[in-house]
């Protein structure tokens, strides 16, 4: 499977809930989705409302053909800044979570250690305001996904992704 069938699969994963662009996405992503939620707390009428809460995801999608540590290092950064760009923290926030994916032909294994090690998080006025957590998942065509710690269900989603679009042995397929 080629990178860009690979970023097609799973994105089509994505787009039952979120908001998926390829066109009009800053380089150096490929593309980008938005996924918002909304909800309110009520105490027994809707006029002692007790809270607002607001949730967000920002996931960035990067299709390279090789990534070493230092470009993966790289193309965290981008996300981790654009994403932060995006929040709008304030009182009835509760987390804006970064997200991104990198679909690679081949990697290094210091691009994948740095994958699992590659951690960031802010608290927006000690919490009150919500916080953001940074997820990493680095899909390797030739040995697997990686992950952090906090991109251990988003790896899963890819991989599933990923098997589901791979045609199985002697089905003809082609």
């Amino acid at each position: 499977m080629e990178s860009t069938e690979a970023l097609q699969a799973i994105l089509r994963s994505y787009r039952r809930y979120y908001t998926v662009r390829e066109s009009g996405v800053p380089e150096p992503f490929a593309a980008e989705a938005e996924f918002h939620a909304h909800g309110e707390q009520y105490f027994l009428v809707r006029a002692a409302k007790v809270a607002d809460i607001d949730s967000n995801e920002y996931v960035f999608f990067a299709r390279e053909e090789s990534v070493d540590e230092q470009r993966l290092l790289q193309l965290a950064e981008a996300a981790w800044s654009a994403g932060l760009a995006r929040v709008h923290a304030g009182p009835g926030h509760r987390n804006s979570d970064i997200t991104l994916i990198v679909v690679a032909g081949t990697t290094d294994g210091a691009a994948r250690a740095a994958a699992r090690k590659c951690a960031r998080y802010k608290s927006y006025r000690l919490s009150f305001w919500g916080w953001s957590h940074f997820r990493l998942v680095l899909c390797d065509l030739s040995t697997g996904c990686y992950s952090n710690r906090m991109g251990a269900d988003a790896r899963r989603s890819a991989e599933a992704a990923l098997r589901q679009s791979t045609p199985e042995e002697g089905t003809g397929a082609s």
